[in-house]
């Protein structure tokens, strides 16, 4: 290990030891999750800014929390730094054999590299006797959308797909409009009340998760991840909205004092000047 990786091990040690940080002694795997994730989505927020020097510090908080982790493991002695190191070298040469046989295959593609690299991950289930399933391997804690795009690709690779190709788009479009329909008959169901009320809004609720899945799905067969998409709809939106709430303070009036069809036309204003600025 380099010099500064060995001074980031000792200073997480000092931060824990009984003299340490009171804090971070207080830590545990399951208190430190919400951090985790934390960081990971700010790691993710300056990759779309493109802001390298922040990736720099945003990755070394990424860093810290497997530091943090590994240091836990390491008072109860389940297992060290040097073991995640060791076990993440190990699975690297096993999922790269194209690489790192004497008799690697140098004309691989990389749609070829992913499917070997999914095979090796299916032995090594099978060989420490979990269960075997097309699905494995899709954390169940994932976001609901990256989640349901895990899952729809992990089936297509066992043939559990509309065909791949122009009329699989087509095909995929009708299924969200058939969704959409089903989704506006629970929607009528619950409004005339003609069922108990919580059973309808249940059935509203799993009619609206078809919707999405759907939508989902034909994210993946136009090659969009939806989780970016969506977040950037989401920032799309929140610029706009405080372009109206500026314009609203600029003329000295609440926001809540403007009639919808005022909110609209500052909102057709920040469409036009938004999307004339450069990335």
């Amino acid at each position: 290990m380099s010099d500064r990786f060995n001074e980031l091990v000792r200073l997480m040690a000092a931060l824990r030891a009984p003299d340490g940080c009171p804090w971070d002694r207080k830590q545990t795997h399951d208190s430190l999750k919400p951090y985790l994730l934390e960081e990971t989505y700010e790691v993710l927020e300056t990759i779309d800014q493109q802001d390298e020097p922040k990736l720099r510090e945003e990755l070394g908080d990424i860093l810290l929390q497997v530091l943090f982790h590994a240091q836990i493991a390491a008072e109860r002695k389940t297992f060290t730094i040097n073991d995640v190191m060791q076990v993440l070298a190990d699975k690297l040469v096993r999922r790269h054999p194209h690489v790192f046989d004497k008799k690697k295959d140098d004309a691989l593609t990389p749609d070829q590299v992913y499917s070997n690299w999914e095979q090796i991950k299916r032995n090594e289930r099978k060989e420490s006797g979990r269960a075997e399933s097309a699905l494995d391997g899709v954390p169940k804690t994932l976001p609901a959308l990256l989640r349901a795009f895990q899952t729809q690709a992990r089936a297509s690779r066992v043939g559990f797909d509309w065909p791949q190709n122009g009329d699989g788009v087509h095909q995929v479009m009708d299924k969200v409009k058939e969704e959409i329909v089903e989704l506006t008959d629970a929607y009528g169901l619950r409004e005339r009340g003609t069922t108990p009320t919580a059973t309808a809004q249940r059935h509203l609720e799993d009619e609206m998760g078809d919707v999405l899945f759907s939508l989902v799905n034909l994210a993946r067969f136009l090659k969009v991840n939806p989780e970016d998409a969506l977040r950037r709809a989401t920032d799309r939106f929140a610029d706009r909205f405080h372009y109206i709430e500026a314009e609203a303070a600029r003329q000295s009036r609440p926001l809540d004092s403007m009639t919808l069809t005022e909110m609209d036309a500052l909102w057709e204003q920040a469409k036009k000047k938004l999307s004339s600025r450069p990335a």
